[in-house]
This record gives structure tokens, C-alpha cells and sequence, in this order.
């Protein structure tokens, strides 16, 4: 895969579809309001062909208002089948802690307790019991069609030159045979290699000041939760921006 594979400048969306892949919203209900009135306003006014907007995972933990990203994005596909969410590491680590609760997992440790709160739980892993407890309430508060739609998400699309995912790939696997643990999870070891892939890697998961542009990949996590800016990038034939919004 070291030979032919994709360059960024060169690369190309699918013919007459205009794509919005966004980073990491992480219970930043506004901004992904925002961001989508943003898109739909453009939409409106060049009324392109064919439209797709991809959402790279992480909806839940760490900002305030996860339980309204979920009730958002659930009416959205229920809305438009044109609207593609994948599966980040935080949204199955949300499954995971519901299936069974750990205080050493994801969930309890990095963000879910924001998550709990949005749905009126306060998360307490200090003793079994008071996390039996709150496990119990967090399990009578989430809606059954949060939980179906999590457990519904895929770990990649790709489109064009194009593939989508949370985190980043397995440098020299093919992209059809890529673990969803390196699809939700990896870094270094996609994050440092330099050489080509075989399409174009738009990712998140990996938080920045500012979006970055790479010859092999386009990483649009900005730290939405904390930093007040969503971002996504827009591809339109072999045309390439950035759309941002800020709280």
C-alpha cells in the first residue's frame, strides 16, 4: 500500500454528492444544531445533486447534553437516510457500561458521568453498591431508541476517495478488513505513518487546536466539548474546505 495509493490534493468525492464529515460532538448538543442548520442552509442554497452528512462518532460523554445529541441524531435518521453516523469509542464504551456497569471502564472514568447527569443520574462508583444503584437508574432513564441506535452504528464508510471512521486505520490492511477495535481506538501507530493509504482517512477521535490537512489523512476532531468549535470537512467533486461553527 506504500505505492498508489491517494494523495489529498488529488482526491476526488463520488460524482454530483457533496459530503459533510464532522468530528467529535462529545454531548455538544448545540454545536451539532448549529453545525446542521449551517449545512442545511447551504444545501438550500446550491442545491447539490446528491448530499451526504457523516457524523465520525464520540456523541456521548464529557459535555453536558448527550441525552439531546442522541434525541437529535435519532430523529435525524429517522428524518434522512442520507445521514450516516459511525461508531466511536465512547458511544460503545456507553453500551458497554450499560451492559455491565465497571468503575474501571471508559464510561465511569472519562466522561460519563456528564452523560448520566444529562439524563438526570448522578454516576456513583465509589462502592458496589452505589454503582448497582445508579447503573440501575442510569438503565430506567436511557431511551431503548438511544440504545438501538448505538448498538446500530457501522465503523466506517467510504465514499469516493474517501473513508470514513472514528479514530484512524491499520497502516498497510486493507481497508475492508479492518478491525473495529483500530476503527474506534488507534493513534499512534496511524497517526505517524507517513506513506499513502489507499483512499484518503477522515477521522476524529484525536483532538486538535485546529483541523489537520495530511497528505494520507484529515483529522477534524477540534475538542468541541471544551473548545466551543465543531468542525467538518466538505467534499464536492474535487473540491475541499472546512466548515467550523462556534458556540
Amino acid at each position: 500500500m506504500r505505492d498508489g495509493g491517494v494523495h489529498f490534493l488529488n482526491a476526488r468525492g463520488p460524482e454530483g454528492m457533496r459530503i459533510y464529515a464532522m468530528g467529535d460532538v462529545h454531548g455538544r448538543a448545540d454545536l451539532l444544531k448549529l453545525m446542521h442548520e449551517r449545512i442545511e442552509a447551504e444545501i438550500a442554497r446550491d442545491r447539490p445533486a446528491d448530499w451526504r452528512i457523516i457524523h465520525l462518532g464520540d456523541y456521548v460523554d464529557r459535555g453536558t447534553d448527550s441525552k439531546a445529541v442522541l434525541d437529535f441524531l435519532v430523529a435525524a435518521h429517522r428524518r434522512d437516510e442520507r445521514i450516516i453516523s459511525l461508531a466511536g469509542n465512547h458511544d460503545v464504551g456507553f453500551l458497554e457500561f450499560l451492559d455491565k456497569p465497571d468503575p474501571a471502564t471508559l464510561f465511569a472514568r472519562f466522561g460519563g458521568a456528564e452523560t448520566a447527569r444529562s439524563y438526570g443520574v448522578t454516576l456513583d462508583c465509589g462502592h458496589p453498591a452505589a454503582l448497582r444503584e445508579s447503573h440501575s437508574a442510569l438503565m430506567d432513564a436511557v431511551d431503548d431508541s438511544h440504545v438501538a441506535f448505538l448498538r446500530a452504528r457501522p465503523f466506517s464508510v467510504a465514499m469516493g476517495d474517501f473513508f470514513f471512521c472514528h479514530a484512524g486505520i491499520r497502516p498497510e490492511v486493507a481497508l475492508d478488513k479492518q478491525a473495529a477495535e483500530d476503527l474506534i481506538w488507534i493513534r499512534a501507530d496511524f497517526l505517524d505513518y507517513r506513506a499513502l493509504h489507499p483512499k484518503i482517512i477522515v477521522h476524529g477521535h484525536t483532538p486538535f487546536a485546529e483541523p489537520e490537512i495530511l497528505p494520507n489523512r484529515v483529522n477534524v476532531d477540534t475538542l468541541a466539548y471544551r473548545s466551543g468549535v465543531l468542525t467538518a470537512l466538505v467534499v464536492d467533486g474535487a473540491e475541499k474546505r472546512m466548515l467550523s461553527v462556534r458556540a
